[in-house]
């Protein structure tokens, strides 16, 4: 196997400090000078081929990990800013994005921030939007994207909330069957938290009086939802410190970004809590992804357990390296995130051949597709619809379709793959990421046409689009 040069200080210090070894005592594990591990650890020079065997010899780890991640993952978001018609007059090869996205990761996100704020700017200058004259408030980052990528640029996986989580499952002999009397039953006996059936008439889901010490929960929300709300509880009143310090280390420039972000890093113990690490990546194997019995032997919903399944990043014990959206019926993906090379787009909406628009049309069913990036890599995309909050006739149901799918050469530790004939490539559908960025010239469902590429009309010829690309 050919290694080319690769850059992963980032990832040789967390594998390091994951393990709480000084620099000396990892840099003689593996059989380096202490000079040259401070090298690697600071991009200065690249792993050699002798090193990166060493690492999967000496920490169980494969050796595609180190080469994948973050940096997939920041070289999709720049390479996607670099093709707005602002930087027309340059086009960046491959090797040369890398480089800026392995040595300088910095400059790489300070880039994309300027060319998300350019974009919100661009756009409500179009649409006269009365903020103008506003400059912060037209190019700033909103919280929310900003947490967004937060948790995105961190592999969506927390190490110390994740670790937490799963020794509190442990004491509590949570990880399969019914929590609810376990989490009942912590919150009572440790923090003094009594759980109490609130009203039916009343617009929530969960209720806490920290002055009481009652948690109200609305009685007719599903079991999956009650579960998680207590789990959030016990991650509020359990992990609270931890949540703290870990949203103020991430840099927000709004208290509004905290706050967002400690929301969702509650969250993510929740999850954890409720489907430990170690356990659910076991029953994950052992089931081949089937997500339906995954649903039933954790008594999750099938969304927490796609959801978890994108967290299953742990280093030294990952997961299939799987990429996870939710959308709702407009197109907008709500959720997102990929440890495979699939990079969904940050702007613009989802391609239309992808599958997980059709799960709105058959409630119900998992819809396989074999699927073609433009980049040639071939996924298996899982997609099915779900239907949120609880109630009767006059509640509120948002409908959203949830797509789950992983590289073809992962696709046998999916039960879904079985009857597909992964060799033929014919029958793969030919997708794309967003039409604004989409190279392909042969498609009828093309929206919009891709930045930096000359188009040809044809007064004469009529094609699926009234144009053609130019070469």
């Amino acid at each position: 196997m050919a290694i080319g040069k690769l850059y992963i200080g980032r990832k040789v210090r967390d594998l390091r400090e994951t393990g709480k070894m000084t620099q000396g005592q990892f840099a003689e594990r593996i059989g380096i000078s202490t000079s040259y591990l401070n090298q690697i650890e600071n991009n200065q020079r690249p792993v050699s081929a002798s090193v990166l065997l060493a690492l999967a010899e000496k920490f169980q780890i494969d050796i595609a990990e180190l080469s994948t991640g973050e940096g997939d993952r920041l070289l999709s978001a720049l390479s996607e800013a670099l093709s707005d018609p602002l930087f027309e007059t340059y086009s960046p090869s491959l090797q040369e994005l890398k480089l800026v996205t392995q040595n300088a990761p910095g400059l790489a996100h300070a880039l994309i921030t300027c060319h998300q704020a350019y974009r919100r700017n661009s756009e409500q200058l179009a649409g006269f939007n009365d903020t103008l004259g506003r400059a912060a408030a037209m190019t700033e980052t909103t919280p929310y994207e900003e947490v967004r990528d937060f948790f995105h640029f961190v592999d969506n996986y927390i190490h110390e909330i994740d670790v937490m989580a799963e020794a509190l499952a442990g004491e509590l002999g949570l990880g399969e069957g019914e929590s609810h009397a376990a989490l009942a039953g912590y919150l009572e006996k440790r923090h003094g938290v009594r759980i109490v059936r609130g009203p039916a008439d009343e617009d929530y889901i969960r209720r806490f009086d920290p002055e009481s010490r009652v948690l109200m929960m609305n009685p007719y929300a599903p079991a999956a939802s009650r579960d998680f709300q207590i789990a959030l509880q016990v991650a509020q009143l359990h992990a609270g410190r931890q949540v703290d310090a870990i949203a103020a280390a991430a840099g927000f420039r709004t208290d509004e970004a905290y706050e967002i972000c400690r929301i969702g890093l509650h969250n993510y113990f929740a999850g954890a809590l409720l489907l430990p690490y170690q356990k659910f990546l076991k029953a994950a194997m052992e089931l081949r992804h089937d997500l339906e019995l995954l649903a039933m032997r954790f008594n999750a919903s099938l969304e927490q357990v796609c959801h978890r399944l994108s967290t299953l990043q742990r280093p030294g014990h990952k997961g299939v390296p799987i990429f996870f959206a939710r959308i709702d019926r407009a197109g907008n993906i709500t959720k997102r995130h990929s440890a495979a090379r699939l990079q969904f787009a940050r702007f613009g909406a989802a391609c239309p051949l992808w599958n997980v628009h059709q799960a709105f049309e058959m409630p119900g069913r998992i819809i396989r597709q074999l699927a073609e990036t433009p980049d040639g890599v071939r996924y298996l995309s899982l997609a099915t619809q779900i239907t949120k909050g609880g109630g009767g006739f006059r509640s509120a149901h948002p409908r959203y379709a949830i797509a789950l799918g992983c590289e073809i050469s992962y696709a046998g530790s999916f039960v879904y793959a079985d009857g597909l004939d992964l060799g033929n490539r014919a029958g793969f559908d030919l997708i794309g990421i967003s039409c604004r960025i989409c190279e392909r010239t042969k498609c009828a469902q093309r929206a919009v046409p891709p930045f930096k590429r000359k188009l040809i009309v044809d007064h004469d010829v009529r094609g699926p689009v009234p144009y053609k690309l130019a070469d």
